[in-house]
Order: C-alpha cells, then sequence, then structure tokens
C-alpha cells in the first residue's frame, strides 16, 4: 500500500506533468481517459513512476488514482514476479522487447489476473523519450477458456481411449472361440450399440453422469421393445447418479445379462420374469446394491465353461467398480448382485 502522506509532493508533481502533456497532446489525453483499454503514463525516471492513469485502468486494478501516480511501474506487478519477467519489462522500456509481453499482476484486493502489455515511447520534438505510454489488454478470461479447453481435450482424449479399450475388449473376447462369422457379427454389434446408447444417454447430460434408473431404463429398452418382453419387466428404484465410467460399465453388464436372458433365462419362453432393483448398502451410504432376478425361464444349469458375458460381469465390472459382484446360476433363475458406487457431491 502506498503512503499516501509521504507521496503527495510526488503525486502534486505528477499531476503537474499530466495536465502539462494534457495540454500538448489535447485531445488524446482525453480520449486515453474514457476509453475502456486500461492505460497509463510513466515518466522516464528510474522505475518508471506513474503520471498518468485512466479509469479503465483503476478498474482493472482496484486502485484509487492518489494510490497509482507516482508510484513505480514495477511496484504494481504481482508480488514475488519471477526475475525473468522483471527483466523482460525492463527490456520493453529500453525499446528491446521483440514480442508480445505477458505480465501476471495482482489487484489492490489481491486477486490476480493476467495482461499482454504493450509499451510505447513518448518523445518530444527532437526524438527525445519523455514519458512511456503503456495499454494493457486483460488476458484473464481467455486464460481461463484455454485452460478449460485444454481440460476437455484431456478428458475427450481419455475418454476416447476407454472407449478403445472397450471395444478392443469386445472384439477379441468374440474372436477368441471358433463361431459361425455371423455370430461373430452379431455378438460385435450388440455390444457396441449397448456402448453407443450408454454414450448417447451421456451426452444428453454433457458428460457429467448418468441417473440409474434412467441407465436402466436405456440399456433395457431394446430388449423390452424388440422381444415383447416390457409387462414381464420390472425396474424399482430411485435415479441416483452415477459417474460416466460407472454408467458405461453397469450398461455393458445389464446388455449381457439381458442377452443371457433372451438366448437361455427368463426371456427365451413367454413365462419368464425380470426384475432388477437398488437400494442403499447397509455398509455404505455411497453405494447401491442392484439386483438382477429372473424367474419362469427355463430350469438353468451352470455353464460348462464361462465365456465373454460372464467375464464381463464377474472380473471387468467388479474392476471397473471396485465392489463386490455375484452371479448364481440359481435353478429358478440367474440371479446377479453387484455394488454400484454413486457419484459424491464432490465428484459431481
Amino acid at each position: 500500500m502506498v503512503d499516501i502522506t509521504a507521496k503527495s509532493d510526488a503525486q502534486r508533481k505528477s499531476e503537474a506533468a499530466v495536465e502539462t502533456f494534457r495540454k500538448d497532446l489535447g485531445p488524446f489525453v482525453v480520449a486515453a481517459q474514457k476509453t475502456r483499454m486500461p492505460m497509463i503514463f510513466t515518466d522516464v525516471e528510474l522505475g518508471h513512476p506513474v503520471i498518468f492513469a485512466n479509469n479503465a485502468f483503476l478498474k482493472l486494478t482496484g486502485y484509487a488514482r492518489e494510490e497509482v501516480l507516482a508510484r513505480s511501474f514495477q511496484s504494481l506487478l504481482a508480488v514475488g514476479v519471477d526475475s525473468e519477467t522483471m527483466t523482460t519489462v525492463d527490456a520493453a522500456f529500453r525499446g528491446e522487447c521483440d514480442h508480445e509481453l505477458e505480465v501476471h499482476y495482482k489487484r489492490k484486493d489481491g486477486s490476480e489476473f493476467w495482461v499482454s502489455v504493450f509499451v510505447s515511447p513518448v518523445c518530444d520534438d527532437n526524438g527525445t523519450i519523455v514519458q512511456h505510454f503503456v495499454c494493457f489488454v486483460d488476458l484473464t478470461s481467455h486464460r481461463k477458456d484455454n485452460a478449460r479447453r485444454e481440460t476437455l481435450i484431456n478428458e475427450l482424449n481419455h475418454r476416447v481411449k476407454n472407449t478403445l479399450s472397450t471395444v478392443q475388449s469386445i472384439v477379441t473376447q468374440a474372436l477368441r472361440r471358433p463361431a459361425e462369422p455371423a455370430a461373430i457379427r452379431e455378438a460385435i454389434e450388440s455390444r457396441i450399440l449397448a456402448l453407443s446408447r450408454s454414450h448417447d444417454l451421456l451426452t444428453d447430460t454433457h458428460w457429467e453422469g448418468a441417473g440409474l434408473h434412467d441407465l436402466v431404463d436405456t440399456a433395457m429398452h431394446p430388449f423390452t421393445v424388440v422381444e415383447g418382453c416390457a409387462e414381464r419387466f420390472t425396474i424399482a428404484g430411485d435415479n441416483v447418479p452415477l459417474s460416466p465410467k460407472t454408467a458405461l460399465s453397469v450398461a455393458i453388464a445389464l446388455h449381457e445379462l439381458a442377452t443371457n436372458a433372451v438366448k437361455y433365462g427368463a426371456f427365451s419362453n413367454d413365462a419368464g420374469k425380470i426384475a432388477i432393483d437398488w437400494t442403499m448398502s447397509s455398509a455404505a451410504k455411497d453405494r447401491r446394491v442392484l439386483q438382477w432376478r429372473e424367474s419362469g425361464g427355463p430350469p438353468v444349469m451352470p455353464p460348462t465353461h464361462k465365456g465373454f458375458g460372464s467375464w464381463v460381469i464377474e472380473r471387468g465390472l467388479a474392476h471397473e467398480l471396485g465392489g463386490a459382484v455375484t452371479l448364481d446360476y440359481l435353478r429358478d433363475g440367474v440371479a446377479c448382485t453387484i455394488e454400484i458406487p454413486v457419484s459424491t457431491e464432490a465428484e459431481e
């Protein structure tokens, strides 16, 4: 903070200098005062003391005019600015800086901002530099936008890599065992379509996540419509938020369970039913225990070997969710229990 009493003489001198070049430059000084671009004039003395500051500069920095006049330009830089920046600022005043100068500043209240600084000499009739004219372009919003854009690009790259990894796993597992080309094609296409539907749901929420009830509805809709099983299907549970990663993992698992039900389970005859519900975990409030229960289908026999679907549910899903997943082949119908982490307020 400037000592106003100690600076009074210097301020009067600065104000007198302003009046002098106001008379000499006339309309230019008036325009500089009224323009929305922050501007100052500095003297050529050591430290480049400020002799004029327009209203836009005062608004940008939060200072009163009497706190700025006679204060050295360097003292207005952010506290702790690196020596390289200070050297570049000095070079700009000497006319030796050949690139745009971006400087980190602090307002009077301590908040920080970035500006692009342009330093131009003011010469007398003999070409002698008598003052410097300095204008500023606030880059704070621009830098924030760039940072946000970079974050979004990194996030997009991460999601694309995860999606490609999932697709690669789907193709690899589908090709692992001998099968007819048509069967391989159906296995790959159906799983990628399930992944696509989940992506559509997340896109609608700008990838901020998805509600569990919405996710189950989306994942099961093709089976209830195409197979004509809507009346044999029940969903019960609150629409708790899931993170994008959790939503994609659960959607793929539900697709595998439903596909198995159509081929061998409750949806393979005209009487079977499927119930899906979820309740809060007794161990943690940020988890839901989802239960998939089939009934009324053909008698269930445990498989002699476990395919890709079982691997996705029992191993892949448990790894992705960091929770327990159990898949039971009960005689009355397949039952699956999945611990699902819900998004906390902090994650959102």
